[in-house]
Protein backbone atom coordinates (compact mmCIF):
# COMPACT_ATOMS: atom_id res chain seq x y z
CA UNK A 1 0.00 0.00 0.00
CA UNK A 2 0.71 3.43 -0.55
CA UNK A 3 2.48 4.71 3.29
CA UNK A 4 1.80 8.06 5.21
CA UNK A 5 4.90 9.78 5.98
CA UNK A 6 5.41 9.65 9.69
CA UNK A 7 8.45 9.74 11.94
CA UNK A 8 9.83 6.51 13.05
CA UNK A 9 10.90 8.68 16.35
CA UNK A 10 7.57 9.74 16.92
CA UNK A 11 6.14 8.62 20.23
CA UNK A 12 2.58 8.18 18.55
CA UNK A 13 3.68 5.34 16.25
CA UNK A 14 3.24 2.12 17.82
CA UNK A 15 6.51 -0.09 17.20
CA UNK A 16 4.91 -3.54 16.73
CA UNK A 17 4.99 -6.04 19.34
CA UNK A 18 5.05 -9.59 18.46
CA UNK A 19 7.29 -8.94 14.69
CA UNK A 20 8.99 -11.94 14.18
CA UNK A 21 6.91 -14.11 16.55
CA UNK A 22 3.40 -14.47 15.25
CA UNK A 23 4.60 -13.40 11.68
CA UNK A 24 7.52 -12.65 9.59
CA UNK A 25 9.65 -9.48 10.79
CA UNK A 26 11.66 -9.40 7.39
CA UNK A 27 8.92 -7.44 5.03
CA UNK A 28 9.61 -9.83 1.75
CA UNK A 29 9.19 -13.06 3.85
CA UNK A 30 6.20 -11.32 5.41
CA UNK A 31 4.36 -10.45 2.12
CA UNK A 32 4.72 -13.65 0.91
CA UNK A 33 3.15 -15.45 3.29
CA UNK A 34 -0.28 -12.88 3.27
CA UNK A 35 -0.17 -13.55 -0.53
CA UNK A 36 0.13 -17.22 -0.07
CA UNK A 37 -2.49 -17.07 2.24
CA UNK A 38 -4.72 -15.37 0.33
CA UNK A 39 -4.22 -17.58 -3.08
CA UNK A 40 -4.76 -20.36 -1.14
CA UNK A 41 -8.40 -19.21 0.03
CA UNK A 42 -10.60 -21.23 -2.39
CA UNK A 43 -13.44 -18.79 -2.44
CA UNK A 44 -13.60 -15.56 -5.37
CA UNK A 45 -13.66 -12.07 -3.76
CA UNK A 46 -17.23 -11.05 -3.20
CA UNK A 47 -19.59 -8.66 -5.22
CA UNK A 48 -21.34 -7.52 -2.25
CA UNK A 49 -21.44 -4.75 0.18
CA UNK A 50 -19.02 -5.71 2.48
CA UNK A 51 -18.89 -3.99 5.67
CA UNK A 52 -17.29 -6.21 8.26
CA UNK A 53 -15.21 -9.00 8.49
CA UNK A 54 -14.26 -11.76 11.41
CA UNK A 55 -10.77 -12.81 11.59
CA UNK A 56 -8.80 -14.62 13.72
CA UNK A 57 -5.07 -13.47 15.44
CA UNK A 58 -2.78 -16.58 16.11
CA UNK A 59 0.21 -16.83 14.69
CA UNK A 60 0.25 -16.95 11.00
CA UNK A 61 1.01 -20.80 10.85
CA UNK A 62 -1.55 -21.51 12.98
CA UNK A 63 -4.69 -19.27 11.50
CA UNK A 64 -3.33 -17.43 8.95
CA UNK A 65 -4.88 -19.63 6.36
CA UNK A 66 -8.28 -18.68 7.86
CA UNK A 67 -8.01 -15.42 7.94
CA UNK A 68 -6.42 -15.21 4.14
CA UNK A 69 -9.93 -16.30 3.87
CA UNK A 70 -11.46 -13.25 5.12
CA UNK A 71 -9.81 -10.61 3.83
CA UNK A 72 -9.39 -12.32 0.34
CA UNK A 73 -13.56 -11.89 0.37
CA UNK A 74 -13.14 -8.05 0.24
CA UNK A 75 -9.59 -7.68 -1.26
CA UNK A 76 -11.38 -6.40 -4.61
CA UNK A 77 -13.13 -2.86 -2.54
CA UNK A 78 -11.72 0.29 -1.15
CA UNK A 79 -11.82 1.91 2.37
CA UNK A 80 -10.74 5.02 3.54
CA UNK A 81 -11.40 4.09 7.05
CA UNK A 82 -10.82 0.37 8.54
CA UNK A 83 -11.89 0.28 12.31
CA UNK A 84 -10.06 -2.84 14.06
CA UNK A 85 -11.59 -4.18 17.35
CA UNK A 86 -9.76 -6.41 19.17
CA UNK A 87 -9.72 -8.14 22.35
CA UNK A 88 -7.11 -7.39 25.47
CA UNK A 89 -5.29 -10.26 26.70
CA UNK A 90 -2.79 -9.20 29.10
CA UNK A 91 -4.29 -5.82 30.61
CA UNK A 92 -7.77 -6.11 32.58
CA UNK A 93 -9.76 -2.87 32.20
CA UNK A 94 -13.29 -1.32 31.69
CA UNK A 95 -14.02 0.35 28.44
CA UNK A 96 -12.40 0.67 25.11
CA UNK A 97 -8.59 1.74 24.58
CA UNK A 98 -8.67 3.94 21.58
CA UNK A 99 -5.10 5.03 19.71
CA UNK A 100 -6.21 8.45 18.76
CA UNK A 101 -3.43 9.67 16.55
CA UNK A 102 0.40 8.94 14.57
CA UNK A 103 0.25 5.77 13.09
CA UNK A 104 1.42 1.74 13.46
CA UNK A 105 4.44 0.00 11.93
CA UNK A 106 4.80 -3.42 10.84
CA UNK A 107 7.73 -4.60 8.44
CA UNK A 108 5.18 -3.20 5.21
CA UNK A 109 5.88 0.38 6.71
CA UNK A 110 3.64 2.28 8.85
CA UNK A 111 -0.36 3.02 8.61
CA UNK A 112 -1.25 6.11 9.45
CA UNK A 113 -4.48 5.99 12.23
CA UNK A 114 -7.70 8.31 11.07
CA UNK A 115 -7.55 10.59 13.84
CA UNK A 116 -10.75 12.42 13.28
CA UNK A 117 -12.88 9.01 13.63
CA UNK A 118 -10.71 7.88 16.50
CA UNK A 119 -11.17 10.69 18.25
CA UNK A 120 -15.43 10.93 17.73
CA UNK A 121 -15.43 7.79 18.99
CA UNK A 122 -13.45 8.53 22.26
CA UNK A 123 -15.47 11.69 22.72
CA UNK A 124 -18.61 9.27 23.05
CA UNK A 125 -18.37 8.17 26.42
CA UNK A 126 -16.12 8.08 29.39
CA UNK A 127 -15.10 4.61 28.78
CA UNK A 128 -13.95 5.28 25.64
CA UNK A 129 -10.42 6.75 25.98
CA UNK A 130 -6.31 6.19 25.44
CA UNK A 131 -4.95 3.23 27.53
CA UNK A 132 -1.69 2.91 26.12
CA UNK A 133 -0.93 -0.14 28.89
CA UNK A 134 -3.46 -2.25 26.49
CA UNK A 135 -1.65 -1.56 23.25
CA UNK A 136 1.81 -2.09 25.10
CA UNK A 137 2.04 -6.19 24.61
CA UNK A 138 -1.07 -6.89 22.62
CA UNK A 139 -0.86 -9.06 19.62
CA UNK A 140 -4.38 -8.90 18.68
CA UNK A 141 -4.94 -6.10 16.79
CA UNK A 142 -1.42 -6.09 15.54
CA UNK A 143 -1.74 -9.09 13.38
CA UNK A 144 -4.28 -7.58 11.16
CA UNK A 145 -2.60 -5.10 9.97
CA UNK A 146 -0.32 -6.77 7.64
CA UNK A 147 -3.29 -8.33 5.92
CA UNK A 148 -4.65 -5.17 5.67
CA UNK A 149 -1.51 -3.38 3.83
CA UNK A 150 -1.24 -6.26 1.44
CA UNK A 151 -5.13 -5.88 0.37
CA UNK A 152 -5.70 -2.26 0.47
CA UNK A 153 -3.99 1.03 -0.54
CA UNK A 154 -4.38 4.71 0.64
CA UNK A 155 -6.79 3.61 3.87
CA UNK A 156 -6.28 4.87 7.56
CA UNK A 157 -7.26 2.25 10.62
CA UNK A 158 -9.34 3.25 14.29
CA UNK A 159 -6.97 0.81 16.61
CA UNK A 160 -9.72 0.00 19.17
CA UNK A 161 -8.72 -2.62 22.12
CA UNK A 162 -12.06 -3.97 24.75
CA UNK A 163 -11.48 -4.72 27.89
CA UNK A 164 -14.02 -6.22 30.00
CA UNK A 165 -16.97 -4.58 29.04
CA UNK A 166 -20.95 -5.03 29.98
CA UNK A 167 -23.10 -5.96 27.41
CA UNK A 168 -24.33 -2.75 28.30
CA UNK A 169 -21.02 -0.79 26.77
CA UNK A 170 -20.95 -3.16 24.04
CA UNK A 171 -24.85 -1.87 22.58
CA UNK A 172 -23.13 1.80 23.33
CA UNK A 173 -19.83 1.22 21.27
CA UNK A 174 -22.33 -0.17 18.50
CA UNK A 175 -24.57 2.89 18.70
CA UNK A 176 -21.56 4.89 18.42
CA UNK A 177 -20.00 2.90 15.66
CA UNK A 178 -23.41 3.20 13.62
CA UNK A 179 -23.56 6.53 14.22
CA UNK A 180 -20.23 7.39 13.12
CA UNK A 181 -20.45 5.21 10.08
CA UNK A 182 -23.72 6.87 9.13
CA UNK A 183 -24.29 6.64 5.26
CA UNK A 184 -20.70 5.74 4.41
CA UNK A 185 -19.88 3.18 2.33
CA UNK A 186 -16.15 3.62 2.59
CA UNK A 187 -15.59 2.07 6.23
CA UNK A 188 -14.69 -1.57 6.96
CA UNK A 189 -15.14 -2.96 10.59
CA UNK A 190 -12.41 -5.78 10.93
CA UNK A 191 -12.94 -7.80 14.15
CA UNK A 192 -10.33 -10.27 15.80
CA UNK A 193 -11.07 -13.29 17.74
CA UNK A 194 -10.07 -16.73 17.78
CA UNK A 195 -12.47 -19.29 19.05
CA UNK A 196 -12.49 -21.82 21.79
CA UNK A 197 -9.55 -22.73 23.39
CA UNK A 198 -7.89 -26.08 23.99
CA UNK A 199 -10.52 -28.63 23.89
CA UNK A 200 -10.28 -31.75 21.65
CA UNK A 201 -11.14 -31.48 18.16
CA UNK A 202 -15.08 -32.92 18.79
CA UNK A 203 -15.68 -30.51 21.28
CA UNK A 204 -13.91 -27.45 20.31
CA UNK A 205 -16.04 -28.14 16.60
CA UNK A 206 -19.42 -28.34 18.52
CA UNK A 207 -18.51 -25.46 20.23
CA UNK A 208 -17.75 -23.32 17.43
CA UNK A 209 -20.32 -24.39 15.76
CA UNK A 210 -22.23 -23.15 18.14
CA UNK A 211 -21.11 -19.67 18.14
CA UNK A 212 -21.41 -19.63 14.78
CA UNK A 213 -25.10 -20.03 14.92
CA UNK A 214 -25.06 -17.38 17.43
CA UNK A 215 -23.46 -14.73 15.34
CA UNK A 216 -26.00 -15.45 12.02
CA UNK A 217 -28.83 -15.48 13.94
CA UNK A 218 -27.57 -12.14 15.40
CA UNK A 219 -28.00 -12.93 19.19
CA UNK A 220 -26.10 -10.57 20.57
CA UNK A 221 -27.13 -10.82 24.56
CA UNK A 222 -27.51 -15.17 23.90
CA UNK A 223 -24.04 -15.30 22.65
CA UNK A 224 -22.42 -12.82 25.42
CA UNK A 225 -24.13 -14.77 27.73
CA UNK A 226 -23.09 -17.91 26.72
CA UNK A 227 -19.36 -16.60 26.57
CA UNK A 228 -19.34 -15.99 30.07
CA UNK A 229 -20.89 -19.20 30.96
CA UNK A 230 -17.79 -20.90 28.88
CA UNK A 231 -20.22 -22.93 26.80
CA UNK A 232 -19.05 -20.97 23.76
CA UNK A 233 -15.65 -19.50 23.74
CA UNK A 234 -14.30 -16.58 22.04
CA UNK A 235 -11.37 -15.09 23.40
CA UNK A 236 -12.54 -11.39 21.72
CA UNK A 237 -16.63 -12.08 22.41
CA UNK A 238 -16.67 -8.66 23.82
CA UNK A 239 -15.61 -7.39 19.85
CA UNK A 240 -17.47 -10.10 18.72
CA UNK A 241 -20.61 -9.21 20.84
CA UNK A 242 -20.37 -5.32 19.96
CA UNK A 243 -20.36 -6.22 15.69
CA UNK A 244 -23.31 -8.42 16.00
CA UNK A 245 -25.51 -5.31 17.91
CA UNK A 246 -23.81 -3.13 14.96
CA UNK A 247 -25.02 -5.87 12.44
CA UNK A 248 -28.02 -6.03 13.54
CA UNK A 249 -28.73 -2.49 13.71
CA UNK A 250 -27.53 -2.03 10.20
CA UNK A 251 -29.62 -5.53 9.30
CA UNK A 252 -26.17 -6.90 7.86
CA UNK A 253 -26.37 -10.61 6.14
CA UNK A 254 -23.68 -12.94 7.60
CA UNK A 255 -21.87 -15.73 6.16
CA UNK A 256 -19.23 -18.10 7.72
CA UNK A 257 -16.47 -18.38 4.83
CA UNK A 258 -14.03 -20.56 6.65
CA UNK A 259 -13.43 -22.84 9.46
CA UNK A 260 -10.23 -25.12 10.53
CA UNK A 261 -8.44 -25.06 14.07
CA UNK A 262 -4.88 -25.54 15.11
CA UNK A 263 -5.06 -29.63 14.97
CA UNK A 264 -5.39 -29.15 10.93
CA UNK A 265 -2.11 -27.80 11.10
CA UNK A 266 0.00 -29.59 13.84
CA UNK A 267 -2.15 -32.53 13.81
CA UNK A 268 -2.85 -32.65 17.86
CA UNK A 269 -6.06 -33.32 17.46
CA UNK A 270 -6.08 -33.69 21.92
CA UNK A 271 -5.93 -29.72 22.32
CA UNK A 272 -6.90 -27.14 19.90
CA UNK A 273 -8.06 -23.47 19.42
CA UNK A 274 -10.76 -22.58 16.62
CA UNK A 275 -10.84 -20.14 14.24
CA UNK A 276 -13.38 -18.54 11.84
CA UNK A 277 -13.73 -16.42 8.84
CA UNK A 278 -16.78 -14.43 9.00
CA UNK A 279 -18.22 -11.60 6.46
CA UNK A 280 -21.16 -9.06 6.75
CA UNK A 281 -22.91 -7.96 4.30
CA UNK A 282 -25.37 -5.28 3.23
CA UNK A 283 -28.03 -6.72 1.09
CA UNK A 284 -28.90 -4.81 -1.53
CA UNK A 285 -31.96 -2.37 -0.87
CA UNK A 286 -33.85 -3.56 -3.97
CA UNK A 287 -33.78 -6.97 -3.24
CA UNK A 288 -33.56 -6.69 0.63
CA UNK A 289 -36.89 -7.91 2.60
CA UNK A 290 -39.53 -4.71 2.87
CA UNK A 291 -40.74 -6.16 6.13
CA UNK A 292 -40.34 -5.57 9.27
CA UNK A 293 -37.82 -7.58 10.96
CA UNK A 294 -40.09 -9.99 13.71
CA UNK A 295 -39.60 -9.62 17.43
CA UNK A 296 -39.28 -12.76 19.88
CA UNK A 297 -43.12 -12.64 20.49
CA UNK A 298 -44.26 -13.10 17.21
CA UNK A 299 -41.47 -15.95 16.59
CA UNK A 300 -42.98 -17.43 20.02
CA UNK A 301 -46.21 -17.18 18.26
CA UNK A 302 -45.78 -19.16 14.80
CA UNK A 303 -44.09 -21.26 16.60
CA UNK A 304 -46.89 -22.35 18.70
CA UNK A 305 -49.40 -21.99 15.62
CA UNK A 306 -47.01 -25.01 13.73
CA UNK A 307 -47.08 -27.43 16.67
CA UNK A 308 -51.01 -26.89 17.95
CA UNK A 309 -51.86 -27.18 14.21
CA UNK A 310 -50.05 -30.59 13.97
CA UNK A 311 -51.48 -31.65 16.89
CA UNK A 312 -54.88 -30.79 16.40
CA UNK A 313 -54.99 -32.33 13.10
CA UNK A 314 -52.45 -35.90 14.52
CA UNK A 315 -55.18 -36.38 17.31
CA UNK A 316 -58.57 -34.79 15.97
CA UNK A 317 -58.01 -34.66 11.93
CA UNK A 318 -58.87 -30.95 12.26
CA UNK A 319 -57.60 -27.57 11.44
CA UNK A 320 -57.32 -24.83 13.87
CA UNK A 321 -58.67 -21.67 12.51
CA UNK A 322 -56.61 -18.92 13.27
CA UNK A 323 -57.30 -15.83 15.11
CA UNK A 324 -54.06 -13.86 15.88
CA UNK A 325 -54.70 -10.42 15.74
CA UNK A 326 -51.14 -9.14 15.04
CA UNK A 327 -50.62 -7.34 12.03
CA UNK A 328 -47.11 -8.61 11.12
CA UNK A 329 -48.19 -12.40 10.87
CA UNK A 330 -50.95 -11.37 8.63
CA UNK A 331 -48.14 -10.05 5.81
CA UNK A 332 -48.32 -12.59 2.50
CA UNK A 333 -44.71 -13.97 2.91
CA UNK A 334 -43.54 -17.42 1.90
CA UNK A 335 -42.76 -20.09 4.82
CA UNK A 336 -41.15 -23.37 5.51
CA UNK A 337 -41.76 -25.47 8.14
CA UNK A 338 -39.11 -28.18 9.31
CA UNK A 339 -40.16 -30.69 11.98
CA UNK A 340 -37.64 -32.82 14.16
CA UNK A 341 -37.42 -35.76 15.89
CA UNK A 342 -34.79 -36.37 18.00
CA UNK A 343 -32.43 -33.76 16.14
CA UNK A 344 -32.93 -35.66 13.03
CA UNK A 345 -35.73 -34.33 10.42
CA UNK A 346 -38.91 -35.48 10.37
CA UNK A 347 -40.77 -33.30 7.83
CA UNK A 348 -40.13 -29.96 5.91
CA UNK A 349 -42.50 -28.43 3.47
CA UNK A 350 -43.12 -24.95 2.56
CA UNK A 351 -44.46 -22.40 -0.18
CA UNK A 352 -41.69 -20.00 -1.68
CA UNK A 353 -44.07 -17.16 -2.26
CA UNK A 354 -47.58 -17.41 -0.96
CA UNK A 355 -50.52 -14.92 -1.13
CA UNK A 356 -51.88 -15.90 2.19
CA UNK A 357 -51.47 -14.36 5.47
CA UNK A 358 -47.99 -15.49 6.98
CA UNK A 359 -50.07 -17.37 10.27
CA UNK A 360 -51.99 -19.37 7.66
CA UNK A 361 -49.15 -20.60 5.71
CA UNK A 362 -47.29 -21.69 8.84
CA UNK A 363 -50.61 -23.71 9.99
CA UNK A 364 -50.77 -24.98 6.62
CA UNK A 365 -47.15 -25.87 5.91
CA UNK A 366 -47.09 -27.35 9.26
CA UNK A 367 -49.39 -29.51 8.60
CA UNK A 368 -48.10 -30.67 5.51
CA UNK A 369 -44.86 -31.30 7.14
CA UNK A 370 -46.92 -33.56 9.48
CA UNK A 371 -48.59 -35.51 6.67
CA UNK A 372 -47.30 -34.70 3.22
CA UNK A 373 -43.39 -35.17 3.02
CA UNK A 374 -43.37 -38.62 0.71
CA UNK A 375 -40.15 -38.93 2.66
CA UNK A 376 -41.51 -40.16 5.46
CA UNK A 377 -44.70 -41.59 7.34
CA UNK A 378 -47.29 -39.46 8.21
CA UNK A 379 -46.66 -38.45 11.95
CA UNK A 380 -48.24 -40.39 14.86
CA UNK A 381 -50.34 -38.81 18.08
CA UNK A 382 -47.50 -41.23 19.95
CA UNK A 383 -44.36 -38.93 18.27
CA UNK A 384 -46.01 -35.35 19.21
CA UNK A 385 -44.19 -35.41 22.59
CA UNK A 386 -40.78 -35.67 20.93
CA UNK A 387 -41.21 -33.09 18.41
CA UNK A 388 -39.17 -29.70 17.64
CA UNK A 389 -40.66 -27.04 14.94
CA UNK A 390 -38.54 -25.09 12.87
CA UNK A 391 -40.26 -21.56 10.84
CA UNK A 392 -38.33 -20.28 7.96
CA UNK A 393 -39.96 -16.95 6.97
CA UNK A 394 -38.75 -16.69 3.07
CA UNK A 395 -37.99 -13.16 1.12
CA UNK A 396 -38.98 -13.32 -2.50
CA UNK A 397 -36.57 -14.86 -4.33
CA UNK A 398 -34.33 -13.11 -6.96
CA UNK A 399 -32.23 -14.37 -10.22
CA UNK A 400 -28.43 -14.23 -10.20
CA UNK A 401 -26.06 -14.75 -12.65
CA UNK A 402 -23.52 -16.14 -11.28
CA UNK A 403 -23.16 -18.64 -8.32
CA UNK A 404 -20.58 -15.97 -6.94
CA UNK A 405 -23.77 -13.64 -5.63
CA UNK A 406 -24.99 -17.00 -3.78
CA UNK A 407 -23.56 -16.37 -0.22
CA UNK A 408 -23.47 -20.11 1.58
CA UNK A 409 -25.43 -20.23 4.98
CA UNK A 410 -27.27 -16.98 3.93
CA UNK A 411 -29.02 -17.68 0.59
CA UNK A 412 -31.24 -20.35 0.12
CA UNK A 413 -31.32 -21.69 -3.65
CA UNK A 414 -33.70 -22.27 -6.40
CA UNK A 415 -32.70 -24.48 -8.92
CA UNK A 416 -35.59 -24.95 -12.32
CA UNK A 417 -34.94 -26.10 -15.31
CA UNK A 418 -37.93 -25.92 -17.99
CA UNK A 419 -41.55 -27.53 -16.44
CA UNK A 420 -41.31 -29.81 -13.40
CA UNK A 421 -37.53 -29.30 -12.85
CA UNK A 422 -37.17 -27.41 -9.77
CA UNK A 423 -35.30 -27.20 -6.68
CA UNK A 424 -35.07 -25.80 -3.04
CA UNK A 425 -32.46 -25.64 -0.24
CA UNK A 426 -33.17 -23.77 2.52
CA UNK A 427 -29.93 -21.51 3.99
CA UNK A 428 -29.33 -23.44 6.90
CA UNK A 429 -28.64 -26.69 4.72
CA UNK A 430 -25.06 -25.24 4.06
CA UNK A 431 -24.49 -24.67 7.59
CA UNK A 432 -25.95 -28.21 8.63
CA UNK A 433 -24.02 -29.86 5.82
CA UNK A 434 -20.80 -27.88 5.28
CA UNK A 435 -20.84 -28.49 1.90
CA UNK A 436 -18.69 -26.37 -0.42
CA UNK A 437 -20.81 -24.62 -2.98
CA UNK A 438 -20.05 -26.74 -6.07
CA UNK A 439 -21.33 -29.36 -3.79
CA UNK A 440 -23.99 -27.72 -2.77
CA UNK A 441 -25.33 -26.86 -6.16
CA UNK A 442 -24.34 -30.39 -7.23
CA UNK A 443 -26.88 -31.81 -4.69
CA UNK A 444 -29.25 -29.44 -5.17
CA UNK A 445 -29.41 -30.41 -9.16
CA UNK A 446 -29.27 -34.33 -8.32
CA UNK A 447 -31.29 -34.42 -5.32
CA UNK A 448 -34.31 -31.91 -5.26
CA UNK A 449 -34.43 -30.69 -9.45
CA UNK A 450 -34.04 -34.28 -10.35
CA UNK A 451 -31.42 -32.67 -13.02
CA UNK A 452 -28.05 -33.64 -13.57
CA UNK A 453 -25.51 -32.53 -10.74
CA UNK A 454 -23.92 -30.35 -13.20
CA UNK A 455 -26.98 -28.86 -14.50
CA UNK A 456 -26.24 -25.10 -12.36
CA UNK A 457 -23.18 -24.81 -15.31
CA UNK A 458 -26.11 -24.96 -18.26
CA UNK A 459 -26.72 -21.70 -19.08
CA UNK A 460 -30.53 -22.87 -19.33
CA UNK A 461 -30.68 -23.70 -15.86
CA UNK A 462 -32.41 -20.68 -13.89
CA UNK A 463 -30.33 -19.86 -10.16
CA UNK A 464 -32.87 -17.81 -7.64
CA UNK A 465 -31.55 -17.12 -4.09
CA UNK A 466 -33.67 -15.69 -0.89
CA UNK A 467 -33.07 -15.07 2.62
CA UNK A 468 -34.59 -16.48 5.46
CA UNK A 469 -35.82 -14.91 8.79
CA UNK A 470 -35.10 -19.00 10.47
CA UNK A 471 -36.50 -19.45 13.96
CA UNK A 472 -37.03 -22.85 16.25
CA UNK A 473 -38.19 -24.35 20.22
CA UNK A 474 -35.35 -22.98 22.00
Amino acid sequence: MTMTPLGFADENIKLPNVSGQFYAGDPQKLAGDIDAFLKAATISPVTDNIQMIIAPHAGYRYSGSVAGYSFKAVSKKSFKTIIILAPSHFYGFDGASIWTNGGFKTPLGVVPVDEDFAKALSRADSKFAFVRPAFDKEHALEVEIPFLQKTFQDFKIVPVILGQMSFDSCQKLSDTLNNLIGTRQDVLVVVSSDMSHYHDDKTARIMDFAAFKSIKDLDAKGFYQKCLLRTQEMCGFIPVTTAILLAKARQWQVQILKYANSGDVTGDRSNVVGYGAVMFTQQPASIAQQTAPFNSQQKEILLNLAKEAVVSFVTEKKIVDVKISDSRLAVPEGAFVSIYKDGQLRGCIGHIVSREPLQKTVRDMAIAAASEDPRFPVVTSEELPTLDFEVSVLSRPWKVANIDDIQMGVHGVIISQGRGKRGVFLPQVATETRWSKEKFLSELCSQKAGLPPTCWKDPKTSIEIFTADVFKNP
